[in-house]
């Protein structure tokens, strides 16, 4: 029972340090003073692109882990480290602006670009063998949530928490690249 609970912790962790991409770019996108039905609509959107890649990851990693073995869980553990340094850097880099709208094509890439780092981290889940339904249903929420967050925030704050935000992010995956790597 208590491995159930640690790896949901664990999983609920992941998905809120994935989430706060889409919180942080969603902060961005909130100064387009969108109305709520569209706050609400890409919210589920980036939702549903944070249940699809980390899942497309996890066949991967599944795959990788049955024909490569321990090498593969050694290969997962500095991908998350690498992935969190990148969010964690990216973090402090000057404010870029967008000129895509969140709507139609653009908010396609808008979902795909705050969910690409859940491939990898889906890729890594499935090297260690995690139960996909969690995962994907803790993703998912997450980022639904956050992202619904930062676009409400951002019409009202208008950018104060968005670099702290994605610097956690990147913080804690890697933390747990270094836990994955150490055997503690």
């Amino acid at each position: 029972m208590t491995t159930i609970i640690g790896e949901l912790m664990t999983l609920m962790l992941m998905a809120f340090a994935l989430g706060m991409d889409a919180f942080s770019i969603g902060i961005g996108m909130g100064m387009f003073q969108l109305r709520l039905k569209q706050v609400f609509y890409i919210g589920l959107v980036v939702g549903v692109f944070h249940v699809w890649m980390p899942l497309l990851g996890m066949m991967t990693g599944k795959f990788l882990s049955e024909t490569f073995g321990s090498f593969a869980a050694y290969a997962g553990g500095v991908l998350l480290i690498v992935l969190g340094i990148q969010m964690f850097m990216s973090s402090f880099k000057e404010e870029e602006t967008t000129l895509i709208s969140p709507v139609g094509f653009g908010l396609i890439l808008f979902a795909l670009s705050v969910s690409l780092d859940s491939f990898s981290v889906g890729l890594t889940l499935g090297i260690f063998g995690a139960r996909t339904a969690v995962a994907l249903f803790c993703f998912g929420i997450a980022a639904t949530v956050l992202t619904w967050a930062g676009l409400l925030i951002g019409r009202k704050f208008q950018g104060v928490l968005g670099t702290y935000s994605e610097a956690l992010g990147g913080s804690i995956l890697f933390a747990f690249g270094v836990k994955l790597l150490l055997p503690i």
